[in-house]
């Protein structure tokens, strides 16, 4: 009785500190809200599963990060697969178009091309970019949370970002907000 109360305290604990930044990792990596929700919860589903084996504290955070990393990834080549299955069948969903302003349209438009944009990069290229710009994570916070050196996160911030921009072409992009 005790342990499971001890293993509810560490999780609570981990839970509350992290559940947001994982969400918003999931999420960006997946590029889908509903799918961001599912990943952090089946990455600290997993996590209270190894409660004991695995890190507590900041050393949780990272090793959640790895996992939410990872299973972003594997969703993505899931869809991807999905993907060209449809596209196979020649019946490939279409894209809901929205009629509602101007200025929406330009947005989702932005939004969609940059999220297109990181879904080309390589994953290892990606991810840390999305740390990096979005997560504003330190190259020493993304390093530690993917067992790379310091060195090695710059690098690859940087050829991502370069990858990004010529995907981009610098076009006129309405960033959004």
């Amino acid at each position: 009785m005790k342990e499971k109360r001890d293993r509810q305290v560490i999780f609570n604990a981990v839970y509350e500190e992290n559940v947001s930044l994982l969400n918003r990792i999931a999420t960006r990596i997946s590029g889908s809200a509903e799918a961001g929700e599912d990943i952090c919860q089946e990455a600290l589903f997993r996590y209270y599963e190894r409660i004991g084996t695995v890190p507590e504290g900041e050393e949780a955070r990272y090793w959640l990060i790895r996992v939410v990393k990872n299973l972003s990834l594997n969703y993505g080549k899931r869809k991807e697969r999905e993907r060209q299955a449809y596209r196979r069948l020649g019946r490939e969903p279409r894209r809901e178009q929205f009629n509602e302003g101007e200025e929406k349209i330009l947005r989702e438009e932005s939004g969609r091309e940059i999220r297109d944009a990181l879904a080309k990069l390589p994953p290892k290229y990606r991810v840390v970019l999305i740390l990096k710009e979005y997560e504003k994570m330190s190259y020493k916070e993304i390093g530690e949370s993917l067992k790379l050196s310091e060195s090695n996160v710059k690098v690859r911030v940087f050829r991502a970002r370069e990858q990004l921009s010529r995907i981009l072409k610098k076009g006129d992009l309405h960033v959004p907000r």
